[in-house]
């Protein structure tokens, strides 16, 4: 249900807008200074969650993810995104290791759910076109958002979720 691939977004920015070898190296540069920094003073630095005050030129998925962490609907005291966010180092380790690199072998049934205007869609896609076998589906609601897909309730697809999951988990 709307997945993200951390570690593609970490090592290539959105839209794989920093995908090459130079950017990958000047983020390890920065973060491991970051890192050293937070072993000197015994802390470690934030990289912020969802930016508040919300910009007038802020990216539609930006907005999306204000209307869902910093309102009634999404904000907990102890969400990362709500608050401060996770530590600027803790996505070091997501530059060396593409998750969903060995995708093609996964033999169980897969269902990735995205929605049509999400920014992140493109990762379910990518993600289904390395899968393999006849019990893999990609499912796009149309008109909704990466973030209508965490509570939207009547966006939800909840029937196909039945159907999906009493074919193939018996």
């Amino acid at each position: 249900m709307t997945m993200y691939d951390m570690t593609r977004v970490t090592a290539n920015g959105y839209f794989d807008a920093e995908d090459s070898e130079q950017a990958r190296f000047e983020k390890r540069k920065a973060l491991n200074a970051q890192r050293t920094e937070d072993y000197r003073s015994g802390t470690y630095a934030l990289a912020g969650g969802v930016v508040d005050p919300l910009p007038e030129d802020a990216p539609q998925f930006v907005k999306d993810y204000y209307a869902y962490y910093k309102t009634p609907r999404g904000y907990h005291p102890r969400s990362l995104n709500s608050n401060g966010g996770w530590n600027v180092t803790s996505s070091l380790s997501f530059l060396n290791m593409p998750i969903l690199q060995y995708s093609c072998e996964i033999r169980s049934a897969v269902l990735l759910v995205h929605g049509e205007k999400a920014h992140s869609r493109y990762f379910s896609e990518t993600a289904y076109s390395k899968l393999t076998g006849d019990n893999k589906e990609l499912l796009i609601i149309p008109g909704a958002n990466h973030t209508d897909l965490y509570d939207q309730m009547d966006v939800i697809p909840f029937e196909k979720l039945k159907v999906f999951f009493e074919k193939y988990l018996k």
